[in-house]
């Protein structure tokens, strides 16, 4: 769900991947699946990094959530730890609340049937049940984080659905935007060739549809 419109609003992961590639911009981010929720969300970026609990140290994982603001998708690097989760219930139950339009973790996540009821969009590398809470610590809010080999920065553009999450750098916003407009136009364009009779490999060929997938030269 999106609170707030957002230029990208009527896309999905698969055009915007497609237009990355044209790009020669890799910003998905693999292993991730949605958990909870449904559609498509786009939004800002809002970064958080958590880092292993040192053996002398302890206390909770660490307080951020009342500073996100709506609109925003929460993206956590937790180093893809699949042993210990850094979202549960309540921090969903707040997000939905707040108007926050998602999360996305390096690592996994609990009470993913409470997200699920909430129909708060959620995606992580899993479900568990253990908690983060004296096995990890908040480190930075707000800087640049590497989530599945990606690095994201704050405003940088999250995007994701049913197939998984992608981040758009905000310098190339405005590119994704016109190049995801044409690649579902031509898209499109093919789908209606097709329904009317036409070979599928010939309407691909007449609107170009192989170098929608094709990096520039030079790029």
């Amino acid at each position: 769900m999106n609170l707030l419109p957002h230029p990208l609003i009527d896309a999905d992961t698969a055009s915007i991947s497609d237009a990355l590639d044209l790009l020669g911009i890799d910003g998905c981010l693999p292993g991730l699946a949605r958990i909870s929720g449904s559609g498509f969300v786009a939004g800002p970026a809002f970064t958080v990094r958590y880092r292993p609990v040192e053996p002398t140290e302890g206390g909770p994982a660490g307080d951020f959530i009342d500073d996100v603001p709506p609109g925003s998708i929460v993206v956590i690097a937790n180093g893809g730890l699949m042993d210990r989760t850094v979202w549960g219930d309540v921090l969903s139950t707040v997000s939905r609340a707040k108007g926050v339009a998602g999360t996305v973790i390096d690592g996994v996540c609990r009470d993913v049937d409470r997200s699920r009821e909430l129909g708060y969009s959620l995606w992580a590398r899993g479900g568990y049940m253990r908690s983060g809470k004296n096995r990890v610590r908040l480190a930075e809010v707000g800087g640049a984080v590497e989530v599945c080999r990606v690095r994201v920065v704050p405003g940088d553009v999250v995007c994701a659905d049913g197939s998984g999450a992608i981040v758009v750098p905000q310098e190339a916003m405005p590119a994704v935007v016109d190049l995801v407009a044409k690649v579902r136009n031509v898209e499109r364009q093919i789908v209606a060739a097709t329904l009317d009779g036409e070979r599928l490999s010939d309407a691909r060929a007449r609107f170009g549809y192989h170098a929608l997938a094709r990096p520039p030269r030079g790029g």
